[in-house]
Parts: C-alpha cells; structure tokens; sequence
C-alpha cells in the first residue's frame, strides 16, 4: 500500500514536474501604463496565448517602460534578448524604413479607414517587411490620433505651433513634418516624457488622447488641441527565431492571440476618444476642438511635396483613396 502511494506520489510529481518543463515562458513590454489601450492589448494577448496553447506557454506583460522604452524594446526583440514587444510605430522606421508612410500627417481620414488600410492588402504587405529585419509582426494594432498639448498657450492655429519646443517620438517623418509647423522638435524616449513636461525641459507633445489620459498629462499640461494632425498604428511584434521555432499550430495561436489584443486595444481607444475630451476638461485642461485643420495641412505643403518624392505620390494616394 505504502509502495503504492509512493509511486502515485512520484508519478504526479514527475507529471508536473514535466508540465513545468513544458510552459515555455515568454516577454512582452509596453512604454505606457497597464490601464491603458495598450495594457488592455498585452493582457488580452497574453491570456489568449496561454488559453489557445493549454498553457504551453505564458506571457509575462511589463508595463511603464519597465523593460526600456519603445526603441530599446523593439532593439532587444530584434537581438532575441526580449521575445515580443507592443509598440506604436513612433520608432518601427528605424528598424523597418517601409513602414515610413504610414507616419505622413493627415494621411488617413478616420479611425474607419486607417483601420481598413491595416487590416487590407496595404497593412498586411507591410507586415511581411518586417521578416527580414529579425522580426514577426503578428498584428497591427492602434495608438489612435495623435494632438497636440503644451504648457504655454492654445494652439488655434499653425502660427500658434511657431518656437513651442515639443518632445517628439525618434520618428524621422514626424521630426520633418513638426518641423515644418516652426516647432523646436526635441526626440525623446516615451518613459522620459512626464519628468520633462514636469521640469520644463520641453513645452509640450503629442499623443493620441489614450496615451495623454494614462500618462496623466493633464497634470503638467494646461493646453490640449484637437489637430489629429497623425494617425498612429501600434504593432506587435515577436523575434523571429523564436516564431519560427513554433510548430504551426502555435504560430497560428500566437497570430489569432494579437488578432484578439488589437479587438481589444481598438476598442479601448474608441472608448478613451469618446470620453476622453470631457474627462481631460474636468481634470482642468482647456481643450480646443473647433479647429481649422485645413490650415495646418496648407502649413505642411512644402514638407508634403517632399513626402511625395520620398514616397511617389501614387502610394500616398492609394493609401488616402482606399475605401
């Protein structure tokens, strides 16, 4: 009987000894707090991952930078040192030049038709670029419209944007375009942000309203304006090696895993815009919504015109006509 137990005993331990074994355990990291639409994307993705391959493998989440900014995240994905990293495409050109266009000041009409055009042949080519450069991008995924907010005055228009030195992403298409708005454009890694608002370092940035509500701006920014002036995607991202190592099976649960975190991520963003005004003006901000963006598209026309000859016109304009 004794014997009995004891090689029961031994039998679970060696079965779970041997599921430990088997859960391979994996990183993901996000520059922006957990309660946010990018929070929202990494835990949706990290449970589906552990539910679709019966716990074969788990997702650690790091949040607030707490694996090093955007930039640093995507660099330790592409070395293998981190296996998966959520990003916005503030610093993706860097790494993956095609992906570029997509940053072009007011590119995409709604949140409808960017979303659209990267769930389209358009967004899935590009994700097929990212393979030669160490990288499977499993899903695009959103940061919403990017607006303007500072600590000097209300911008109404392009003019008002003139001297306001700005903390812009590493992100060489909106560095040019910033630029050509008469900003002093300061490139700064996202965990850094607040403390520079904060001391006065830079004046303002620019975020979609779901980064300026979880980063708690509204704390040291008085200015919010409605320019809408980028659309940002998002992008998860793993390491290459580690994706093709996976049986098919689990390619296609880590590919329908980011499908469900851009479900959700998308979904937090259309909730953070439709309340996020009301909210950023009850915590104290003066918000401008009645802008004349015509204007600040005519502002940009010399800095258009050389979009266009980097990027043929004839791609921009498939992007802006798709339906």
């Amino acid at each position: 009987m004794q014997l009995t137990k004891l090689a029961l005993g031994l039998g679970l331990a060696l079965g779970m000894a041997a599921t430990a074994l088997a859960q391979t355990t994996m990183r993901i990291s996000i520059s922006t707090a957990q309660n946010s639409h990018q929070g929202v994307a990494i835990d949706t993705f990290a449970k589906e991952v552990e539910k679709r391959t019966g716990g074969r493998y788990k997702v650690q989440t790091f949040y607030n930078g707490a694996l090093g900014g955007e930039r640093e995240s995507i660099e330790a994905v592409q070395l293998g040192t981190q296996e998966l990293a959520f990003s916005s495409t503030g610093p993706v050109p860097n790494f993956v030049p095609e992906t570029k266009i997509l940053d072009v000041p007011f590119l995409f009409r709604d949140k409808a038709h960017a979303r659209a055009v990267l769930d389209g042949p358009i967004g899935q080519d590009l994700l097929t670029k990212f393979d030669a450069k160490g990288f499977k991008a499993l899903a695009w995924a959103e940061n919403g419209f990017r607006h303007m907010t500072n600590s000097k005055r209300d911008v109404k228009t392009p003019e008002d944007l003139k001297g306001l030195k700005m903390r812009t992403m590493e992100n060489p298409v909106h560095i040019a375009a910033y630029k050509g708005f008469g900003i002093i454009t300061t490139p700064m890694a996202f965990p850094e942000v607040f403390t520079a608002l904060q001391q006065g370092t830079v004046d303002g940035q620019e975020n979609p309203l779901p980064v300026i509500i979880s980063a708690k701006f509204d704390q040291v920014q008085k200015h919010l304006s409605l320019t809408g002036h980028v659309y940002s995607p998002c992008i998860f991202v793993m390491n290459k090696g580690v994706f093709d190592k996976l049986s098919a099976a689990d390619k296609q649960a880590f590919l329908d895993a980011a499908k469900e975190g851009t479900k959700a991520n998308r979904a937090r963003v259309d909730e953070d815009d439709a309340k996020g005004v009301a909210d950023l003006r009850a915590k104290g901000m003066t918000v401008i919504d009645d802008l004349d963006k015509s204007k600040f598209v005519a502002a940009l026309a010399p800095v258009n015109a050389q979009f266009e000859k980097e990027f043929g016109k004839a791609n921009l304009d498939k992007i802006r006509n798709y339906k």
